[in-house]
């Protein structure tokens, strides 16, 4: 996989503060689907309120991407592109969607934070934006994660 340079900057930055974290770049993604969905949970990310994320393990399937692992770092983009964090993954947690708990849609931070607010934006985006054709269903498999913050800009 290759780096970009930007990345590969930021990495360097990051580790210049954190001496201890390892050479090796880690993986750089953005939160959802489009650009304004990448801004806004950055947002919340940055502000302390999101702790956590769900993603869909049909979608792993259909991309063939890794999934994540506890302790993993991963750098994450804005809706432009640009590196702006540092994440480290505390824990996971594979459910049925509709088994999802009251505390990961609050660790999510979005909305009300409420459970139902979760259902309705997820079934929402998984129907819009799912990378595997199955799309949504109450019971899909679903990858609960929690994360720390390790560096922000």
């Amino acid at each position: 996989m290759t780096v970009s340079a930007a990345v590969a900057d930021y990495w360097a930055q990051v580790r210049a503060v954190h001496p201890d974290l390892p050479e090796h770049t880690p993986l750089a993604w953005a939160f959802g689907a489009t650009p304004a969905h990448a801004d806004s949970l950055l947002a919340l990310v940055l502000a302390g309120t999101k702790t956590g994320t769900a993603s869909s393990l049909w979608d792993y399937e259909a991309t063939g991407d890794p999934l994540p692992e506890e302790g993993e770092l991963s750098i994450i983009l804005d809706g432009s592109g640009a590196p702006r964090a540092v994440i480290e993954t505390l824990s996971l947690e594979t459910v049925p969607f509709d088994e999802v708990s009251t505390e990961h849609a609050h660790a999510e931070g979005e909305g009300d934070r409420t459970l139902a607010h979760w259902r309705e934006a997820h079934e929402r985006f998984w129907r819009e934006h799912s990378e595997n054709p199955r799309g949504f269903a109450p019971d899909m498999p679903v990858l609960c994660e929690r994360f720390r913050v390790i560096h922000s800009l």
